[in-house]
């Protein structure tokens, strides 16, 4: 694996010119090294942290995943971010944040490199077969109201190489394209994008979430038609249905129609 570009530092100060007018302006928190943005993020949420706080990391040394996997953070070749709400949202529909970061990224990196990445549901994007960005939404929830919810996000940018099995799984902005592209113009077009987002989902979460679903059936190819095995209890096989009304996949399976709750989708190879 080839380093990153020495240039390819964060200018914190532009940064919060750039995010003027949002809650992120001025939160920029950034570590040369941290065990997990996430980890830390969920800490000072409890502790009353105001929402639009941002953990920024130029290496995770444990970044997580979903489930129990890990996220490979390699120093200086990827943007790896958790944002701190509080949206108004109730507890049940949370999911529609997680789906909306995921439509966030999808905008910032088409803004920025004009790739047009597809999302593996719920909230995956890949370029072809490979992943290049995972997210991990976490919250903590009362029964009729959510107190805090971080949103991290992990992309691959500057590697051109990854070790072992995550060779065949893995792909970044600059294997995509064959050049580098600036981490901090990214993080600005996806705070903004992730900013307008959670506005729209606080404001009126029925009108965003119809918005949403319409959206994801033509942001990604995994919604309906796509056969897919769900690793889920013992795991099971079937063809996408569609999204339901609170934004659980559909798999329609020998067997009936089954409802994705929090197992992970992959080809049914």
């Amino acid at each position: 694996m080839l380093n990153p570009p020495e240039e390819d530092n964060y200018d914190l100060a532009a940064l919060d010119a750039a995010l003027a007018g949002t809650p992120f302006a001025g939160n920029v928190r950034y570590f040369p090294s941290l065990h997990s943005t996430n980890v830390l993020a969920m800490q000072e949420a409890g502790q009353g942290a105001p929402e639009g706080m941002v953990y920024l990391a130029d290496e995770q040394t444990a970044g997580r995943g979903r489930g129990a996997h890990s996220w490979h953070s390699a120093r200086g070749a990827g943007l790896y971010v958790s944002v701190l709400l509080r949206p108004r949202v109730a507890p049940a529909d949370i999911l529609w944040l997680s789906l909306a970061a995921g439509l966030a990224v999808r905008e910032a990196v088409r803004q920025v490199t004009s790739l047009e990445a597809d999302i593996r549901w719920p909230n995956d994007l890949l370029f072809g077969r490979k992943k290049f960005c995972g997210i991990l939404t976490e919250l903590y929830a009362e029964v009729t109201r959510v107190r805090h919810a971080v949103v991290g996000i992990g992309i691959n940018v500057h590697q051109q190489s990854f070790p072992g099995e995550l060779a065949r799984l893995a792909s970044s902005l600059r294997s995509e394209t064959g050049r580098s592209w600036a981490r901090q113009d990214l993080l600005i077009a996806l705070l903004q994008s992730l900013y307008r987002e959670a506005q729209a989902l606080s404001a009126e979460p029925a009108s965003a979430a119809l918005k949403i679903l319409s959206r994801l059936e033509n942001a990604s190819s995994w919604i309906r038609g796509r056969r897919v095995h769900v690793d889920e209890g013992p795991g099971y096989s079937g063809v996408t249905a569609g999204l339901d009304a609170r934004g659980f996949l559909q798999v329609r399976t020998p067997h009936g129609l089954r409802t994705v709750h929090s197992g992970g989708v992959r080809d049914d190879d």
